[in-house]
């Protein structure tokens, strides 16, 4: 695979410059206009620094074996690039208990702040525990998550339903939102845009919490 063009960015990884050439795949899919924009950002904008390697996460065995037992094609680019990606606690993890925020591992790959740097985008990955709830929460940004591995019962405003590999979930501006895994756990991409300040992130009072 030839590297992405990226001209003047640090040394890349083949396995990370295919990672990101899935996901530019997937957003081009949605078809949304700021998921065309996400899809041509990735593929065209370097990051301000190379991805390196990673210590591993607490989470990093379980999302490994979600991974493996995966069928959508990005559970594989992931796997290959996991050791590149620099997952991390909740960035809202401040607004959450010690227990609520030791369900998940997030990594944000496209942001203000970078990696990839993009003025009114956010993108990442997120991964959820078996048999967790992920409180009742929303925030100014739009947002839209894509089912990678795994599943959740999902509640997207007034709508609840088991979402599972391969389903684009839109959350429009402050529809609040919440999902429960089951057994297998979740691991999904997401995307903000629109306006993506992160101090509007709030939960919400929530009696399945």
């Amino acid at each position: 695979m030839a590297p992405l063009n990226h001209p003047g960015a640090a040394m890349s990884s083949p396995a990370f410059d295919r990672l990101l050439l899935t996901l530019s795949d997937i957003y081009m899919a949605e078809g949304r206009e700021a998921a065309v924009r996400t899809a041509h950002a990735l593929t065209t904008t370097p990051a301000r620094t190379a991805f390196a390697p990673q210590r591993p996460c607490a989470l990093d065995t379980m999302m490994r074996a979600l991974l493996a037992d995966a069928a959508h094609p990005a559970a594989e680019a992931i796997l290959a690039a996991q050791d590149l990606i620099p997952w991390g606690t909740n960035p809202v993890a401040d607004r959450m208990s010690e227990s609520a925020a030791a369900i998940c591992a997030v990594t944000t790959l496209m942001g203000p702040e970078g990696p990839i740097p993009a003025p009114d985008l956010r993108l990442g990955l997120f991964y959820q525990r078996p048999n967790a709830y992920y409180a009742l929460h929303n925030h100014d940004a739009d947002e839209t998550y894509v089912i990678l591995a795994g599943g959740a019962i999902w509640t997207a405003g007034d709508d609840t339903r088991h979402r599972g590999p391969g389903d684009y979930i839109h959350h429009p501006s402050l529809m609040p939102h919440a999902f429960r895994t089951g057994g297998e756990g979740l691991l999904a991409l997401w995307r903000w845009s629109g306006d993506v300040n992160t101090h509007s992130y709030a939960f919400l009072p929530d009696a399945a919490a």
